[in-house]
């Protein structure tokens, strides 16, 4: 008698969502657990998309991931254009760093026209992150929202305290958000009734469900959204049934033992090999977990998940 393997049922489905005008990319629609494929179907493989600044990194990121955009970071829309040439992004995710009220506190109206600059200059779907200062970045993505009109962007993080103001400006111009919550189930739930509440169509969310890097939060992060694909898939709960979304790039090269040089932590290996390593490690746990996008930063480590993301569908 053959064997047969047991397979789950699963009364769910995620929901698809598709970001972008041109060479838009559909998200979702998985109706099993991640790359379960003996068990469902997986339509639309997770994609990667790659981060970019509105302001030179060059204090903020340690050495070997600046390396390979050293002659662009003063250009966003440069270095995008860099990004989607040379590396292949399938998607940019521009990080207003510049408004940061802790930082340059840029205007929103300055901050609008690089996002409008951004997304002239390539042709793949555009996230715009501000940088969850939550008053600021209502402002700011809310012109942003208004200067990229008939772009589809992605926009966040979209938080229970600004979900108002972005939320109606993305409905008014028809861009999507990244719905973020702090590593909580409920809280996710919660933030995706409200924005459907004030008219934000469930084919324009994403669950921002915070990430956590390796060894740094990564842990709890999986386990919540593996509940979350769970209360999707086999406990029928529709305020959940939509991709995800990681910012992974942010959380891994700025923890210690990617910051660290040679000469500081010889006993942790090459400073270059361990973070792009870390960075690919956090993105293979997170796509397991259920992760649709993920926002990544050195090209080498994309290439990893990339080829993990090919191996597994």
């Amino acid at each position: 008698m053959a064997f047969e393997i047991p397979k789950g049922k699963y009364s769910g489905a995620i929901k698809p969502v598709t970001v972008g005008a041109s060479n838009a990319l559909t998200l979702g629609g998985e109706t099993a657990y991640p790359f379960y494929l003996f068990e469902g179907q997986m339509p639309n493989k997770p994609r990667i998309a790659m981060e970019v600044w509105d302001i030179d990194p060059a204090e903020e990121w340690p050495a070997p991931v600046l390396e390979p955009f050293k002659d662009v970071v003063k250009d966003p829309a440069a270095w995008a254009q860099k990004c989607v040439k040379e590396y292949g992004a399938e998607a940019i995710c521009l990080i207003l760093k510049s408004t940061d009220p802790n930082g340059d506190n840029a205007p929103a109206d300055a901050a609008a026209a690089t996002a409008k600059k951004v997304a002239d200059a390539v042709d793949v779907p555009l996230i715009v992150y501000g940088t969850s200062a939550v008053d600021k970045d209502a402002e700011v993505l809310a012109a942003v929202a208004e200067a990229c009109v008939g772009k589809k962007l992605v926009l966040g993080p979209v938080q229970d305290k600004n979900f108002k103001k972005i939320g109606a400006q993305a409905l008014a111009y028809d861009h999507s958000v990244s719905a973020n919550t702090p590593i909580d189930v409920n809280l996710a739930k919660q933030l995706n009734i409200l924005l459907g509440n004030l008219g934000v169509p469930e084919s324009k969310i994403l669950i921002d469900p915070t990430t956590g890097g390796l060894g740094y939060g990564m842990e709890y992060c999986y386990s919540v959204m593996e509940r979350i694909r769970m209360a999707a898939l086999t406990q029928d709960d529709d305020k959940l049934m939509l991709p995800m979304i990681n910012y992974v790039g942010q959380e891994v090269w700025k923890v210690k033992e990617c910051r660290q040089t040679n000469d500081e932590a010889p006993e942790l290996g090459d400073q270059a090999k361990r973070g792009i390593m870390m960075e690919a490690i956090t993105a293979a746990s997170l796509l397991v977990a259920g992760s649709d996008l993920l926002i990544m930063r050195h090209p080498e480590s994309i290439k990893l998940a990339k080829s993990l993301i090919e191996e597994l569908s």
